[in-house]
């Protein structure tokens, strides 16, 4: 009966979990997982922010169509949106009688220097998006793309 209870008794204390080495190839894998995925979620959201632009500039451009139809000429048309306005800054840099430039900057304090929309009155339009060259004829939606 002693050596029964003595086996019990070593066979409970038996430790179990994991070795060191066990820990450190399991944190290096999330290391590498994270190095994949978080430059892929940052381009992401910066892609989602872009929208609030190129909609806002879509948006502009048919007021700006809106007025000179009533009116006859761009002079005085909306400009800027009047409330929402949180990733870029909206301004005409040309606006005459008969020809206007719509443009969205990106606000650096938000991460979005380095992002530039334009529009026209022929719909002319050109992007540049997170450090990528300035397009002409589209907007772009991510990075390194073309029209």
């Amino acid at each position: 009966m002693c050596t029964v209870l003595q086996r019990k008794v070593n066979a409970s204390s038996t430790q179990k979990g994991f070795t060191l080495v066990e820990i450190m190839v399991v944190v290096a894998i999330v290391g590498i997982l994270a190095s994949i995925a978080f430059p892929s979620y940052t381009n992401y959201v910066k892609k989602g922010k872009a929208a609030e632009a190129t909609s806002t500039l879509a948006d502009l451009r048919v007021k700006m169509e809106q007025f000179f139809q009533d009116n006859r000429t761009y002079e005085g048309g909306a400009c800027a949106p009047t409330s929402g306005a949180k990733y870029f800054t909206y301004s005409c840099t040309t606006q005459t009688a008969t020809a206007y430039t719509l443009q969205a900057a990106g606000n650096t304090a938000e991460g979005m220097g380095d992002f530039n929309f334009t529009v026209d009155q022929s719909n002319a339009k050109t992007s540049k998006f997170d450090g990528s060259a300035t397009v002409t004829g589209c907007w772009l939606n991510k990075k390194a793309s073309a029209c």
